[in-house]
């Protein structure tokens, strides 16, 4: 039941981390994988890695006029789409006090309004049945330091998510979204963590979470192909957290 034989599924983001395992994994279950991301060298050579099943396409998920590219070429390539994950998004761990106005447009416009006008654009060419996975974060959850405006773009996305799975439950169209807690990515070089302090901060964040480890993007990938599967047929409007127990704390 988690076999994507013949569906075809966007990754945005699918050029590195939890994005790319994702895009990964979804080809080796049988799709046909089209991934988006801003450099096209990186986009490139995560195609590579992917294989066959994959077709990379350049673009800023923060501009409208991308996602009706990409929606465009799926629909003269394809004919229409069967799975869309909103995943690309960005991070910076800043107090209220420190945030810029260039900070917080940043993270609204890729994470929030880069998932919202995706969704708005591409639910026209997502076939009946198929299935929508945004990236959330338990952070929209549990309160982290240096999180607020990160929280906020995360919990923008639950509540389009929750709107979208009535909005599209006539079509039979699940939209779920899938939340991941400290994974073991590039993301402690993307939060600035010093070379000397990251040692004491995953010690650090590992003792917050009960299964005392890091997630790996693997297991994220896996819980994302539950929610683009036919296993996951009665599932919709759901927030999956991928956390160790993080958010129990």
């Amino acid at each position: 039941m988690l076999s994507l034989q013949g569906k075809v599924a966007i990754v945005t983001g699918g050029n590195s981390g939890i994005g790319l395992e994702t895009a990964k994994l979804f080809a080796a279950q049988g799709a046909q994988v089209v991934i988006t991301g801003r450099r096209k060298d990186v986009v490139d050579d995560a195609v590579s890695i992917i294989g066959n099943r994959s077709i990379g396409l350049q673009g800023d998920v923060a501009d409208a006029e991308h996602h009706r590219k990409v929606a465009d070429f799926v629909r003269e390539r394809f004919g229409g789409i069967d799975v869309y994950v909103a995943n690309a998004g960005i991070i910076r761990i800043q107090n209220t006090t420190e945030v810029s106005e260039a900070d917080y447009d940043a993270q609204f416009s890729i994470n929030a309004r880069g998932t919202f006008f995706g969704v708005q654009h591409i639910a026209p060419v997502l076939r009946d049945g198929g299935a929508i996975i945004c990236l959330g974060s338990i952070a929209s959850e549990k309160v982290l330091e240096g999180h607020p405006v990160y929280a906020g773009t995360k919990a923008s996305i639950n509540a389009f998510a929750r709107a979208w799975a009535l909005e599209l439950s006539s079509r039979r169209i699940r939209v779920n979204v899938l939340s991941p807690g400290p994974t073991d990515t590039a993301i402690v070089e993307k939060l600035g963590v010093p070379e000397a302090d990251r040692e004491g901060f995953t010690a650090a964040m590992t003792r917050s979470i009960p299964l005392a480890r890091f997630g790996q993007p693997e297991e994220v990938a896996r819980a994302a192909l539950f929610l683009a599967s036919d296993a996951s047929s009665f599932v919709t409007g759901v927030n999956l957290r991928v956390d160790g127990g993080m958010a129990l704390l």
